[in-house]
């Protein structure tokens, strides 16, 4: 007789509000958008994504308020949170949450978790040769270590199409504060629209 190799297991597709109002029989699995999980020993246990890499992946936050026809102007030697009203929304997972465009922060989940935030835009000024962009991640801490200078090299008036990147971990404060992107037009003002933050957890350490 040929040795069995395969074996069929149930699994019920359920939300996660449900997973998380009931006790799994030990051994029955449910399924949600994001996890697998299996009851044992009396625990609701995520099998899949393997632990470490649970809530690990990304979201994409489109500002739809400033565009090209309607651009952000930014006041010389002012410092201005870069809003983003994230009117489209795209993540890899429906629980991810890392952004909140009601205080216009970028959020983190655990303390020591690791992220790397892109943020996308377009900017122009009038005086290119004697006007450039100051940016900042403003909180407390090591995020306050983020921070860089873009030129506007293509000329007056000019598009400029721009991207931040930067890679942080998340510290207490920022867990319990979150923190907001800043720019600050130096020398002369300058126009920012079409803005987007993609911003991807790599590390979990919950």
């Amino acid at each position: 007789m040929g040795r069995n190799t395969a074996y069929r297991v149930h699994v019920e597709d359920v939300t996660q509000e449900k997973v998380d109002g009931v006790n799994i029989e030990n051994g029955a699995m449910l399924r949600t958008d994001d996890y697998l999980y299996m009851g044992h020993n009396d625990e609701n246990v995520i099998v899949y994504p393997q632990t470490g890499a649970a809530n690990l992946g990304w979201a994409r936050y489109d500002d739809t308020e400033y565009h090209s026809t309607y651009k952000l102007s930014l006041i010389q030697d002012t410092e201005t949170v870069l809003p983003n009203n994230a009117g489209n929304i795209v993540k890899s997972h429906s629980s991810i949450n890392f952004y909140d465009s009601a205080t216009q922060k970028i959020l983190g989940v655990n303390e020591n978790d690791v992220y790397i935030i892109t943020v996308a835009f377009k900017a122009q000024a009038a005086n290119a040769n004697q006007t450039y962009l100051e940016y900042k991640l403003v909180g407390s801490g090591q995020i306050s270590r983020v921070a860089g200078t873009i030129a506007f090299p293509k000329g007056n008036n000019e598009e400029h199409s721009e991207n931040i990147m930067a890679q942080y971990y998340t510290d207490s404060t920022f867990i319990q504060d979150g923190v907001q992107m800043k720019f600050t037009s130096i020398g002369n003002g300058c126009l920012v629209w079409d803005v987007i933050y993609f911003i991807q957890r790599t590390q979990n350490a919950g």
